[in-house]
């Protein structure tokens, strides 16, 4: 990887543009290749250890003017580039980790569920294998474990939307869990952020796999296809067995860590990636049982005077807060809102309606905004309070005994918290009091 890093960027002019994590990572990673390229580190917000970074640094509202002068652009997730910078200048932590590792990769993408099923995969794969890398839009970036990675390692790589958008590389075995409507407020339209994704299957070719939910399966594309669904595909689900073209696997879902029926979906896509590779179905199983989930993904983090207040702050858009309500079955307080990004809230407000779920405490921009669509809901109290402190007030004073308060927000964090983490762990602190 170094040397190809190298030959990449020796004798030439390279802006790494944004200079979070990965752009830290891809930093360190150009000082350690040995080239000799100009670097010149950009990013719209000032850092205090610029000192330890011996190269030209530009901060500030302005930090993209003139980003076509540089010969090649490494861009963070989440920055957004101008248009008019020619394609052939961009690059990523991605597109590079890809060039060099694509056949050793296992990627997933999709709007939500990526971490659960990354991580199930690898738990997996380290579990009964040995020799999986966990990396990616999980928290590590993939340059970070260029010394852990040998001929026979698997990498199981999260790939976020940002991530993809300028890729031209596709994984070797890639995996498409589910497209809903998201970051609309980056990519203006709802093809645009679906084209993204796409850019995980779109440059594989014959001898390349992707595992995809059947109703999102793709037709013309080089490489082969694994249908995933409850019935009629090559993988498929139900509450009591899992199926891999054929081959059924009886389950036990109380033994499972994770709940809802969404889950299933996740649990059937690692299972069928797995068996792909040659794990047994009871290795897999067994593994399957050792899991954790991870944390603000329905989350029952408290249970006091008969309530379960459970965490499920990563819930960004409508079909999962929907999936999280019909998970948990018996929710007396929903908590909904936050960064209102455009999202139509139209089928969340009519599965209100059928639902009748007792309270439903609207909170932020977002949940203002679903109160005055609303307006009213037969059989549900609706309630309009300013922030999350308010909410979880609110909601410790209205929850029922034998019922459960959900936070499930069906929008993005950001404005408010730093990310959905932040919103999760200060949802906890409120309630906890």
């Amino acid at each position: 990887m170094l040397s190809l890093l190298k030959s990449l960027t020796e004798n030439k002019s390279v802006a790494i543009l944004g200079f979070g994590r990965e752009g830290r990572s891809t930093y360190k990673t150009l000082v350690k290749s040995g080239s000799n390229a100009d670097i010149t580190i950009l990013d719209k917000f000032d850092f205090e250890d610029k000192k330890d970074f011996p190269v030209s640094i530009i901060t500030g509202e302005n930090y993209m003017d003139n980003l076509s002068r540089f010969d090649l652009i490494f861009k963070s997730p989440g920055v957004v580039i101008s248009a008019d910078v020619p394609r052939e200048k961009i690059t990523s932590q991605t597109e590079v980790f890809l060039k060099k590792y694509k056949n050793q990769v296992i990627g997933i993408t999709g709007t939500k569920g990526k971490s659960t099923t990354t991580t199930l995969i690898h738990h997996i794969l380290k579990e009964k294998r040995g020799n999986a890398i966990l990396v990616g839009n999980i928290g590590i970036p993939a340059f970070d474990k260029l010394t852990e990675i040998d001929e026979n390692s698997i990498i199981v790589y999260e790939l976020s939307c940002h991530q993809l958008e300028f890729a031209s590389v596709s994984p070797h075995i890639a995996i498409l869990l589910n497209l809903f409507p998201e970051h609309l407020d980056h990519y203006g339209t709802i093809e645009n952020y679906y084209n993204a994704k796409r850019n995980i299957y779109l440059h594989q070719d014959k001898n390349d796999m992707l595992f995809v939910m059947k109703r999102y399966q793709p037709y013309g594309i080089k490489s082969q296809i694994i249908s995933v669904s409850d019935m009629g595909a090559d993988i498929t689900f139900s509450r009591e067995a899992l199926t891999f073209k054929g081959e059924k696997t009886p389950i036990e879902r109380s033994e499972f860590s994770l709940i809802g029926d969404h889950n299933l979906y996740n649990i059937s896509v690692a299972y069928g990636v797995c068996r792909t590779l040659g794990v047994s179905s009871d290795d897999i199983i067994s593994a399957v049982k050792t899991y954790k989930s991870l944390p603000h993904r329905l989350e029952v983090f408290l249970e006091k005077d008969g309530v379960r207040y459970i965490d499920d702050s990563i819930s960004t858009a409508c079909e999962t807060t929907i999936q999280g309500v019909l998970s948990i079955g018996d929710v007396g307080v929903l908590i909904l809102g936050g960064m209102d990004r455009g999202i139509d809230y139209a089928p969340l407000i009519e599965f209100l309606r059928a639902k009748k779920v007792p309270d439903v405490i609207c909170m932020y921009d977002s949940g203002k905004r679903i109160f005055n669509e609303a307006k009213e809901i037969e059989g549900t109290n609706l309630v309009l309070v300013s922030d999350l402190k308010e909410a979880c007030d609110t909601a410790k004073k209205l929850v029922k005994s034998g019922s459960s308060c959900l936070l499930s927000p069906a929008s993005a964090s950001y404005g408010n918290f730093k990310n959905f983490e932040e919103r999760g762990e200060k949802f906890k602190e409120y309630i906890r009091g």
